[in-house]
């Protein structure tokens, strides 16, 4: 099979297509033909090995010291059943489905094998494409802002970086829950928040930041707030939640700050899906790529500047 490798740590250049052994299913596995993967941040941090202020000692030891211990990146994907194993009764061969691989990943090939009790079916109604962008921004921004911050009818939610991955789905999923929704992203990005369900827009690059209230929960998507200058945003009462935080805002998170990493949670994933099928979320996608220009889309994600999902098709 086909898959984008990485060798060693670096800029995108590292990423190359290789042919390597299709993987064997082992019992309580499926066997996936890859439709569509997410490229995320998350890819990009292991490629690079550039990893939130305090952990890079652990995230060496877990992804690679000298190099990757995984050489194929990519764990939200989509696609088809081709193999089952002993054990699985409740997916069959041809089934679509989706879902996210965690630390194994594995995605950016054309095949990979997974856990059947990690994946979801995709309704007809929804593509691809959209199965494997949907899983790893609306993943995080559901448990942050449901599980973490209780936001409900009435709340006042600011999603900081609300066109990003995160983002995009954190200012559909507070307007759904029925938050008002305060979303900051560029100017340039203002109409495609505001399209999304936000209320109000706050272009952090024209000097807006400073007309932003108080709110019951803050989403920090991009790791520009700190517990300090998050806190100054806060109600009284009110939730911060950092998604990319230092290893010393993690331990220390407590009290009003929330921080650490979302659950991967197939019900989490049917609910979604099921949000992405009746309209009430749409997935904004910036590229999709051919597995062939795999380092354009790890290029476009280290940008900084992407709107919601990059997504490759092996």
């Amino acid at each position: 099979m086909r898959a984008a490798v990485v060798r060693s740590y670096g800029g995108p250049e590292v990423v190359q297509v290789q042919e390597l052994p299709r993987p064997e299913v082992r019992r309580g596995e499926v066997l996936v033909r890859v439709a569509a993967a997410a490229v995320t941040s998350g890819d990009a941090r292991i490629r690079a090995a550039k990893f939130p202020s305090g952990f890079a000692p652990f995230a060496r030891l877990a992804f690679g010291v000298l190099r990757p211990r995984r050489s194929v990146l990519g764990s939200a994907f989509s696609g088809v059943v081709e193999a089952v194993a002993p054990g699985v009764t409740d997916l069959v061969v041809g089934e679509r489905v989706c879902g996210m691989t965690g630390i194994r990943m594995g995605a950016h090939a054309e095949h990979l094998v997974v856990a059947a009790g990690r994946v979801a079916s995709v309704p007809a109604s929804v593509s691809d494409d959209d199965a494997a962008g949907l899983l790893f921004g609306g993943t995080t921004a559901l448990y942050f802002l449901r599980d973490r911050g209780g936001v409900g009818p009435g709340t006042k939610v600011l999603v900081n970086g609300a066109s990003g991955a995160v983002g995009t789905n954190a200012v559909q999923l507070a307007a759904h829950l029925g938050a008002t929704v305060t979303g900051v992203c560029s100017a340039a990005n203002r109409d495609l928040v505001l399209g999304l369900g936000a209320a109000r827009v706050l272009a952090y690059d024209v000097g807006e930041m400073s007309q932003a209230g108080r709110y019951d929960v803050v989403l920090d998507a991009v790791g520009t707030l700190s517990p300090a200058s998050g806190r100054q945003l806060l109600a009284p009462s009110g939730a911060l939640c950092l998604i990319v935080a230092s290893l010393g805002q993690t331990v220390r998170a407590r009290g009003d700050v929330v921080a650490g990493s979302a659950p991967e949670r197939v019900p989490d994933y049917r609910l979604l899906l099921d949000l992405l099928a009746d309209g009430t979320l749409r997935v904004v996608t910036d590229g999709v790529f051919p597995l062939d220009d795999v380092v354009q889309a790890h290029r476009l994600v280290d940008s900084g500047r992407k709107r919601g999902n990059v997504v490759v098709r092996p």
